[in-house]
């Protein structure tokens, strides 16, 4: 695999950073292992013994080479596998507009809100350690948000009632906003005035221009898609002492052995970097200018090889090979339902009807309305990129592509194909 054998390198130094032996009663012991960087994630299966009928996983090829063949996108690569081996993987096209190499398991994609997934896990890790109180108010790592207004529709303000809690920026339920979804709104123009896209602060400073902003709804009340986990990232930091790219290093990324998933790539793997056959300048940031800002909703790069070890890792349980990343209990409180029927009705819930969400992920609570099993856990990126753990299945699936106005498409797509595959 391209760059595992200098990633192991990196990665043992930051397993030695975080403490080589543990004391457990007076006893010292080894500290957990890392998984092998330099051994690939992709165990592959035959398609008809892990239950689909490979016809019907021919239409999702077919129908991605015809996207690429058209122009409509420059390359994408899709994964579906069931009972920990893959059924299905390909790379389609080539990694950007202009470019010759082809889209691989190395390919570097932008990942966008799947970094939301991660940056939740690594706070869990603090929750398990007592660092980090899920029921504690925000306040009481980040002072600022002590004094929070709730946005009127006059245009004024009034205090928040409610104190914003830790568990409400892992679920969106903060009151927190962004702008960028309904740009035109009042609030999301004084937002905008406020300072909402400023990329030259840290996630610490970040947090603390977000704290004078006024909140869309009082915490609790109502799911609304947000910088939440950009706040997050800075409690993380907080709690765990340490900036954020150190602690997803040191508590996801390096144990798992995903050496190519960073916030900012070296200039050397750029020839690995895919871009999209439409440009953003909006969206598409270079992977390896790197700016001040980490963020913890949406500033991860990642493979589609080392994606699927953190998603190997939560169809686990919370450990792969053998390398624990969170308790199973840890993992299921994750997978509660944070929203009600009123909280989901008083925002803008854009996962859909039959659809919940708990700390850090979406969750399907009804396979009558959504094609994926219930308990289902997933989430996606703006450029397209998109993940899910099917427990009921035993099914897991990683897209990645950089195609900002496809991402609804292809989600709508992937469950249709993956689902009319699945035959047992």
């Amino acid at each position: 695999m391209l760059n595992r054998i200098a990633g192991a390198r990196g990665a043992a130094l930051a397993l030695a950073a975080a403490g080589v032996i543990a004391l457990v009663s007076g006893t010292a012991q080894a500290a957990p292992k890392t998984v092998d960087p330099k051994a690939s994630s992709i165990v592959t299966g035959d398609a008809s013994a892990l239950g689909f009928d490979p016809a019907k996983l021919d239409v999702a090829r077919e129908a991605l080479k015809a996207d690429v063949a058209s122009g409509k996108i420059a390359g994408a690569y899709l994964l579906v596998g069931r009972h920990g081996k893959v059924a299905f993987r390909e790379g389609f096209g080539v990694q950007g507009p202009g470019q010759t190499a082809p889209v691989s398991d190395e390919t570097i994609f932008r990942v966008f809100s799947m970094t939301k997934p991660i940056v939740s896990v690594v706070a869990m890790t603090l929750v398990e350690e007592g660092k980090l109180d899920l029921d504690a108010p925000v306040s009481k790592y980040l002072p600022e948000y002590a004094n929070l207004a709730v946005w009127q529709a006059d245009g004024s303000t009034v205090p928040a009632a409610r104190p914003m809690l830790v568990r409400h920026l892992m679920s969106h339920t903060s009151g927190l906003i962004y702008g960028f979804i309904m740009p035109q709104a009042p609030i999301s123009k004084a937002w905008a005035a406020g300072g909402e896209y400023r990329n030259d602060l840290t996630a610490r400073e970040y947090a603390k221009l977000i704290a004078k902003l006024p909140l869309k709804a009082e915490p609790g009340t109502a799911w609304n898609y947000s910088h939440s986990t950009d706040v997050l990232g800075a409690v993380v930091e907080v709690a765990g002492g340490k900036t954020l790219d150190v602690l997803v290093k040191e508590r996801v990324t390096g144990p798992l052995g995903m050496t190519d998933t960073m916030f900012w790539q070296p200039e050397a793997k750029r020839a690995r970097f895919a871009e999209p056959a439409k440009g953003d300048a909006g969206v598409y940031y270079d992977y390896a200018k790197p700016t001040p800002y980490l963020s913890g909703g949406g500033g991860l790069s990642s493979t589609t090889e080392d994606y699927l070890r953190f998603v190997l890792m939560l169809a686990g349980d919370g450990e792969y090979k053998g390398v624990r990343i969170l308790k199973k209990e840890t993992l299921m409180r994750m997978r509660q339902d944070e929203t009600t029927p009123e909280i989901r009705k008083a925002g803008l819930f854009f996962p859909g009807p039959g659809m919940g969400f708990g700390l850090g992920f979406s969750l399907v609570l009804d396979d009558k309305l959504q094609r994926p099993g219930t308990g289902t856990f997933s989430w996606w990126g703006i450029a397209g990129t998109e993940f899910w753990v099917d427990p009921k299945n035993d099914v897991f699936m990683v897209f990645m592509v950089q195609a900002r106005e496809l991402a609804m498409e292809y989600q709508r797509k992937n469950r249709a194909w993956i689902y009319d595959a699945l035959a047992k």
